[in-house]
């Protein structure tokens, strides 16, 4: 029986709850003698956001994160630019960020740059294919790319100019995490999430599960219906996962986990997770090397492909 799987709409605020550029030279919005004082004096610590759209959660909430609880580790947002003038002229006015109409202009005023752009996937490739010849460490948002190929695409560039790159969702920084570091080799591992449309939040419940299990996944098969989808995957070694999305819904982040003395359920404290999640970015930025293995990054943009193949409705499929 073959099953359509349609993505659907849902905002992102209340999900999570709690612009391109165009000429050459410089052009800063509202750029205060604060602002200007503080980008001074964060020399090696000024992060640029590049964006489709500057006016998303993900901006919102990093901004906030770095503006905030994490104000002592001495980065700041010194400029942003977006694919979307207007919007991103409008986020960086509202936000007090420093805009300019290009990222090469942007790029001597920032020493990391994060490309976001959560929702659009697609212009990934397009963006890093503009930042990454600066060769200056960059993280690029969930979902990284729209398929394997494309993020293999970015990979390589990014290796060509010898720029430090990494991706991750924020779901890699949970609670669940910290317990399986107590409990011990998972051996099986179940995943739950919610959200707006599979090929936008089904990242998230897989990213909490590949963190765990690592690279070596080997098949997929997915079964269900568009809004409660479950992804059974096999790892080497006798290992399994199933992963379960429900798109159009607040189905709350969770994970069983199970060794080989006990299985225990381990709910996700949401509140902290971009927190976290750009804590780590910073300290990739400190380091200049990226903390998470690439292996994983990839293993991701495989099963989110496989998970697309009509076939993996009938039958596992083997990972390329």
């Amino acid at each position: 029986m073959k099953t359509s799987f349609v993505a659907a709409e849902w905002p992102r605020r209340d999900f999570l709850g709690t612009a391109l550029f165009c000429g050459t030279g410089l052009a800063v919005t509202n750029l205060t003698l604060e602002a200007a004082e503080l980008r001074s004096s964060n020399n090696g610590r000024r992060i640029g956001f590049v964006d489709d759209n500057l006016g998303n959660y993900h901006a919102n909430v990093f901004l906030k994160a770095l503006r905030e609880p994490l104000k002592e580790r001495g980065f700041v947002v010194a400029g942003c630019t977006g694919l979307q003038e207007a919007p991103g002229r409008a986020w960086a006015e509202k936000n007090s960020v420093p805009y300019f109409n290009s990222v090469a202009a942007l790029n001597d005023a920032v020493d990391f740059f994060m490309v976001l752009a959560p929702s659009t996937p697609e212009t990934h490739l397009e963006l890093c294919r503009r930042v990454s010849p600066f060769k200056k460490p960059t993280y690029v948002d969930k979902t990284f790319a729209p398929d394997l190929a494309t993020a293999r695409a970015i990979f390589a560039l990014a290796d060509q100019h010898s720029t430090p790159i990494q991706t991750t969702s924020a779901l890699r920084y949970t609670t669940v995490q910290e317990q399986v570091q107590k409990l011990g080799k998972v051996q099986h591992m179940i995943t739950w999430g919610g959200g707006g449309s599979f090929a936008e939040y089904a990242i998230h419940p897989l990213e909490l599960l590949v963190s765990v299990m690592g690279h070596e996944g080997t098949a997929l098969m997915r079964r269900g219906t568009e809004n409660r989808s479950q992804l059974l995957i096999d790892f080497t070694g006798g290992r399994t996962g199933v992963v379960n999305v429900y798109p159009q819904s607040n189905t709350a982040f969770a994970a069983s986990v199970t060794t080989d003395k006990a299985t225990q359920y381990i709910t996700v404290d949401a509140s902290r997770i971009f927190v976290n999640n750009a804590a780590a970015i910073l300290d990739f930025f400190a380091a200049g090397k990226p903390n998470i293995d690439r292996r994983e990054s990839l293993l991701l943009m495989r099963l989110l492909d496989a998970a697309k193949a009509p076939r993996a409705l009938k039958e596992f499929v083997p990972l390329p």
